[in-house]
């Protein structure tokens, strides 16, 4: 009787078992995984090299067609050539990287401010004028006030007038006739204890605020560092004071003198705070309700 021989296999069994797959002999190593190439956002001026032509230089734009995008390279001698955004098309410090399109960040809307430091009303609309003024001495006085508080009085629909020489403040103010809901501020140059401005300007009733600076003239309140010098020069007594200044400061006539101070003041930040007090307490006392 012939006897039967069983035959073995020789693959070991868990070279044929299902959990690794039938005849894989390549189970239990390492599959090649296919590098990673990063990507980096094409912001302007960032600058990259074409791997395929060495071509270097700085993002300066994009485009599109129908191949894809594309971005455009500017080298130091200002030539610009188009390159396509392929994946690892790039090298950054000689690793290649993808170039993809920036993405669009949000802006930050931060509140805008006026020249007092106010918050800007945007798209304000004319409005009526309240029956209080704001009266200041002269012409220079009222165009510093407007370039800095412009924005707020309009807001607030407060005119400002010069009354041409504080001598004319009583006959004014019995002209206007300040009462309830008709109130005057004033702005004085000067205003000093003992001096004639001070004299002018007391017990005029609690209709009427009169608020001021101790400088001789508001040029003096522009601060010297908007102007460009050191200091406001000294100017005795009985010379005219804006002529004084133009000729020690060699800035011409006073109308040229004029058009510096005029040009320097940006905002609050270019005047001393006595007239920025002054100001923001009358403007205080012709909008606040009785």
């Amino acid at each position: 009787m012939a006897r039967s021989v069983q035959l073995r296999s020789w693959l070991p069994w868990s070279a044929v078992s299902p959990r690794n797959g039938y005849g894989d002999i390549y189970a239990g190593h390492a599959r090649a995984r296919k590098p990673v190439t990063p990507k980096v956002e094409a912001e302007r001026d960032l600058v990259v090299e074409d791997a395929a032509t060495g071509f270097c230089g700085a993002v300066v734009g994009f485009d599109k067609t129908y191949d894809g995008d594309f971005v455009r390279l500017e080298d130091g001698a200002r030539r610009t050539r188009l390159f396509a955004m392929r994946e690892a098309a790039f090298l950054i410090d000689g690793k290649p990287v993808t170039l993809v399109r920036p993405t669009a960040k949000p802006q930050k809307t931060a509140a805008t401010r006026s020249a007092s430091g106010s918050t800007k009303v945007e798209g304000l609309r004319a409005r009526v004028a309240l029956p209080s003024r704001i009266w200041v001495e002269g012409v220079h006085d009222a165009a510093l006030v407007e370039r800095v508080w412009g924005h707020d009085l309009r807001v607030e629909g407060v005119v400002v007038e010069h009354l041409e020489g504080l001598d004319n403040l009583g006959e004014r103010l019995a002209s206007f006739g300040p009462g309830k809901g008709r109130k005057v501020g004033v702005l004085v140059d000067h205003l000093v204890t003992g001096s004639k401005e001070t004299q002018l300007t007391t017990g005029l009733g609690p209709y009427v605020l009169v608020t001021g600076h101790p400088f001789i003239d508001v040029w003096e309140a522009v601060t010297p560092k908007a102007v460009g010098i050191q200091a406001w020069p000294k100017v005795p007594r009985g010379e005219d004071w804006k002529t004084g200044v133009c000729k020690r400061l060699g800035w011409g006539t006073p109308q040229e003198g004029w058009r510096r101070v005029y040009a320097a003041v940006n905002s609050y930040r270019d005047l001393e705070s006595p007239l920025i007090g002054a100001v923001e307490r009358l403007v205080d006392f012709v909008t606040a309700t009785d």
